[in-house]
């Protein structure tokens, strides 16, 4: 079928852009994608972590991040976070 993309194509079309991914957990995470594998086991950097809790958001800043595919639930291409709190 013409114009079919298959996830792991979209994916890779992201590296080199910013991606923000959703997590199974109470974690988000935003950054420029530098690779990833069929596992969707993903290397990102320029990465900012929201972690949520009962007290509010919390954000923390990395230069660098491995983060395993399995815990992926959601990726947004071009996505630049949650909305400031």
């Amino acid at each position: 079928m013409a114009g079919q993309l298959l996830p792991l194509e979209l994916i890779d079309k992201c590296i080199g852009s910013r991606i923000w991914v959703i997590l199974k957990n109470e974690r988000e995470f935003t950054g420029t994608l530098l690779g990833f594998d069929e596992y969707v086991t993903m290397v990102l950097e320029n990465v900012t972590e929201y972690e949520y809790s009962p007290e509010g958001r919390r954000e923390t800043k990395l230069d660098q991040l491995l983060l395993n595919g399995n815990n992926v639930c959601m990726l947004i291409p071009g996505g630049e976070g949650p909305p400031p709190s």
